[in-house]
């Protein structure tokens, strides 16, 4: 690490070289310091793949000539119907490369009827940052939405019917490993432990007692109802008083490549998706 010598001769640690060095070494301190994407090309990949697999496709915002869009398939079968998000946050990039990759591997089960938000602020992304264009925290924004976003992503979503289960894909710079928030009040089956268990080999596990504030069993965290009383909702909270009784937030930790989160984010939602049922919320 890079020192700078002052005229007392005692040495300071240079605050860029430090970041530089944090970097390279893949570790995250007071913010997200690894890979970024590309987010135009991004946003074009995965418009591209959802066509070629035949998906609809709605932009419901516009930012800077960044397009909020949501793909749609829906199959002609009865089957559950499930809902994933990604890339709310500017510094979380894995959620997007995970949909795109899961949109080009096209091995959705057959009965299931799917919505996509795989980029919910691009803009985000292209200021290298978690917050929207004016420095607001989107995913604080859903009980009372103000920021353009959520606004445009509250009304798409009220014109989408009840889902099954909700997907959110998300990344913790400051996480140890993976982890999963649960909300899931009727005590349907679980998914959480199909999650953990598909990452065997793939990306460590949270095993903290206590993450985020909050108790945790092997990297599941499943929050009481008083949560939501909180004054600024995520968008899982919105979700699961609006469209759904099973929600997830996945956590990929951001101390790892982003290979590494990438294929934790995708092995989790196949995972969970190849044991869901569907309304009971029960696993094959």
């Amino acid at each position: 690490m890079q020192m700078v010598q002052d005229s007392s001769q005692s040495t300071t640690p240079a605050p860029d070289a430090i970041l530089e060095d944090l970097r390279r070494l893949g570790k995250n301190v007071n913010g997200y310091l690894g890979e970024t994407i590309d987010i135009e090309s991004t946003l074009t990949q995965l418009e591209a793949a959802a066509t070629t697999f035949g998906w609809n496709s709605e932009v419901f915002l516009t930012v800077q000539n960044l397009k909020l869009v949501a793909f749609k398939r829906i199959s002609p079968h009865p089957g559950p119907r499930v809902y994933i998000s990604a890339g709310i946050h500017g510094d979380e990039p894995a959620g997007p490369l995970a949909l795109l990759q899961l949109l080009n591997e096209n091995r959705w089960p057959d009965k299931f009827s799917l919505w996509l938000c795989p980029c919910l602020n691009p803009i985000g992304f292209a200021l290298n940052r978690r917050e929207n264009l004016d420095g607001t925290d989107l995913n604080r924004e859903y009980l009372r939405p103000k920021a353009a976003e959520i606004v445009a992503h509250v009304e798409w979503l009220e014109r989408q019917p009840r889902f099954d289960l909700c997907l959110c894909l998300h990344e913790d710079w400051e996480a140890n490993g993976f982890y999963v928030y649960e909300l899931n009040p009727e005590s349907q089956r679980s998914m959480a432990p199909i999650m953990i268990a598909s990452l065997e080999g793939v990306c460590p596990i949270d095993t903290s007692e206590i993450i985020e504030g909050r108790p945790a069993q092997m990297g599941i965290i499943r929050p009481n109802g008083e949560s939501l009383n909180r004054p600024q909702w995520p968008e899982a909270f919105f979700l699961h008083s609006n469209k759904t009784r099973l929600s997830y937030t996945l956590e990929a930790p951001s101390d790892f490549p982003l290979k590494t989160r990438v294929a934790a984010l995708a092995s989790a939602v196949r995972a969970t998706l190849d044991s869901f049922v569907g309304g009971t919320g029960s696993a094959a």
